[in-house]
C-alpha cells in the first residue's frame, strides 16, 4: 500500500525521556483517532486478536522550543493537520483540563513541547526541511 500522505512528530529536544513517549503517544493519538489511518486488527498463529495500528510510519524529529514555535506558524498556513503538546500538559490530567490549559494561550505563546503532522508528503517534507530526526 502506498501512501500519499506522511506523518511526522517534533519533540523539543530537551524532554526526559519519559516525556518523549508520552508525547509521542498523545501527539500519535490525535491524529490515529481522526486521520483514518488505522489497519485491521492482529492475529497470532493461536488466533490471539490485538488492536490494529497505523497503517503509515510515524518520522520523530527533535527541535529546540523556538523552531517548534516556528514551524507550528508555518504549518497553520498549509494544508496539514496539526496536534500539538505544551510544557503545561504535564500537569494536567484529564482532557477537560488539558483543552482549558491550551485556551488559556495565543497560538505565538504556546510552550510546545511537542508538534504533530501529517499532510501530503511533499506538503511535511517541505515544513520539516531542516529538522533533524530524533536520535
Amino acid at each position: 500500500m502506498e501512501l500519499n500522505t506522511k506523518i511526522k512528530i517534533v519533540l523539543k529536544d530537551d524532554l526526559e525521556m519519559w516525556q518523549k513517549l508520552n508525547v509521542t503517544a498523545f501527539l500519535m493519538s490525535g491524529i490515529a483517532g481522526t486521520q483514518n489511518i488505522i489497519g485491521q486488527p492482529y492475529l497470532d498463529k493461536d488466533t490471539a486478536q490485538y488492536l490494529p495500528m497505523s497503517q503509515q510510519p510515524v518520522m520523530i524529529h527533535s527541535s529546540s522550543g523556538e523552531r517548534l514555535n516556528e514551524l507550528l506558524q508555518k504549518a497553520l498556513t498549509k494544508d496539514v493537520v496539526i496536534t500539538i503538546y505544551t510544557e503545561e500538559l504535564f500537569n494536567t490530567y484529564n482532557d477537560e483540563d488539558n483543552r482549558a490549559m491550551v485556551a488559556k494561550f495565543k497560538t505565538n505563546e504556546l510552550n510546545l513541547v511537542g508538534v504533530g503532522i501529517r499532510g501530503k508528503k511533499n506538503h511535511v517534507d517541505k515544513l520539516l526541511k531542516g529538522y533533524d530526526l530524533h536520535k
